[in-house]
């Protein structure tokens, strides 16, 4: 018995991901295997905004600062039996969406060294701090793996497979406006692509589709107009925006250079608050002191932050340029696991009692909860496997170039453009934070891992003929 069982599962190893029975399994087993940190910990991770996306979704009090969204989600699946719920959600559609992307990319890969592949990222990357943690950040990659597949295998998808991805692209854009900016950008330079092939006429390069990702861009919209108004009955797409730029301007000391030059004469409310402005956006934001509280937050500062962005832009052009460019450069290698994941107990018991209280022993108990999780360690390998990562996607893209790999080229280069364009526009519009990057530099990894693994001849092979 137990040699017929190692046979099959040695048959089932060598089975390629272009197999739907592969398919099957490797879904089925990477929903547990980027939970296992949630397992580990005994409940779903926690970071400081789940209580305000529970109290948006749940209690349906309107926040301007957090996604609508993602906390009607947090209703809608489940939430308030468990969180767990929506963990597993998370889950389903991270793997679904990895092995679709492999299954295109590299369909000969064995169902055995994907998943051991599967493993390492999640040992070392922060990939299972994300998916198990009630928190929008795990779908950035899939919003970036999605418009790809949507974009550039289009023939290869079709039927439930094509409407699936279709709709994780939607919501993973709509989650969260940095997501949605990500989206827009990747799928616009899927259009620059396009037009230049068309300009081109040339059949050498990989052909391109934007109607599908366009579509899942605009319906994210959509998606996020639509909750805005469910929870105010209001149509607008984000109250929030000008705060966060204007506290990375706070940060970067150009908002005191314009306080400076231009007070009383300005007639800002800010200046009277001009010698007691704090030093970092996040103080300027969640500080208990903060002028920013005794201006109204989020709604009184809006039209003044809009406007003294306006101002800096017209008096400092070339300052603003370099700030954005400085930044965006922090947050392309500022990456560490764990960024502000913390026992939380000291603010999160309150609303968590409220909207979950059957799930509160258990997020008492938690590792979190309890300061268990030390991670020093973690980040003594997380942090070098990155860096490592990133000069091997570096060495790819050379290896393509020199070999002529231009499908190779086309997706090392894309994962670059998304690494890339996610740290300009979180470094950039609001200001460098670990977690930022860290939700996305595990896809550096994994793009090698099926460049790697794919052990077909590509002039042998018609593109979009992946198996699937």
């Amino acid at each position: 018995m137990r040699v017929a069982v190692a046979g099959a599962i040695r048959r089932a190893a060598t089975l390629p991901l272009a197999d739907r029975l592969a398919e099957a399994i490797a879904i089925l087993l990477l929903i547990p295997l980027t939970l296992s940190v949630a397992l580990w910990n005994g409940f779903p991770i926690i970071f400081y905004d789940t209580g305000a996306y529970l109290l948006e979704g749940l209690g349906r009090e309107f926040l301007a600062e957090r996604s609508p969204v993602y906390s009607l989600f947090l209703d809608y699946g489940g939430a308030g039996a468990s969180l767990w719920f929506i963990a597993v959600i998370q889950a389903a559609a991270t793997a679904f969406v990895m092995v679709e992307t492999a299954r295109a990319v590299a369909p000969n890969l064995g169902l055995g060294a994907f998943l051991g592949a599967c493993v390492a990222l999640v040992l070392l990357t922060g990939l299972p701090w994300y998916v198990g943690q009630i928190e929008p950040d795990c779908f950035a990659a899939l919003a970036a793996l999605s418009i790809y597949l949507l974009a550039f295998y289009a023939p290869t998808f079709a039927g439930w497979r094509c409407w699936l991805l279709m709709a994780i692209a939607t919501f993973s854009m709509a989650v969260h406006p940095s997501h949605l900016l990500l989206g827009g950008t990747l799928v616009a330079a899927a259009c620059v692509y396009r037009g230049a092939s068309i300009a081109a006429r040339s059949r050498i390069w990989p052909r391109v589709e934007i109607a599908r990702s366009l579509a899942c861009c605009v319906l994210g919209l959509c998606l996020i107009v639509a909750s805005n108004f469910e929870l105010t009955g209001q149509i607008f797409v984000s109250r929030a925006g000008p705060a966060f730029i204007f506290a990375r301007l706070l940060q970067d000391r150009i908002v005191m250079r314009l306080l400076d030059d231009t007070c009383p004469g300005a007639h800002y409310r800010l200046c009277t608050f001009k010698d007691a402005l704090p030093r970092t956006a996040d103080q300027w934001l969640w500080g208990r002191g903060s002028p920013f509280r005794r201006m109204g937050r989020f709604t009184g500062t809006g039209p003044e932050s809009t406007r003294i962005i306006w101002d800096t832009l017209e008096h400092y052009p070339l300052l603003q340029a370099r700030a954005a460019v400085a930044d965006a450069s922090r947050q392309l290698v500022t990456f560490k696991t764990g960024d502000q994941i913390e026992p939380q107990e000291w603010i999160l018991s309150k609303p968590l009692g409220r909207f979950i209280p059957d799930q509160l022993g258990a997020y008492l108990a938690a590792r979190q909860q309890k300061g268990e999780i030390d991670f020093r360690p973690i980040n003594d390998l997380h942090v070098p496997f990155a860096w490592l990562s990133l000069l091997g996607l570096v060495l790819a893209l050379v290896w393509a170039v020199r070999r002529r790999r231009k499908e190779n080229l086309l997706f090392l280069g894309y994962v670059v453009l998304a690494l890339t364009a996610n740290a300009t526009i979180c470094g950039a519009l609001s200001n460098p934070h670990d977690r930022y990057q860290s939700r996305l530099v595990w896809l550096a990894p994994f793009a090698l891992v099926l460049i790697a693994g794919d052990r077909a001849t590509f002039a042998l092979r018609g593109w979009g003929e992946s198996g699937t």
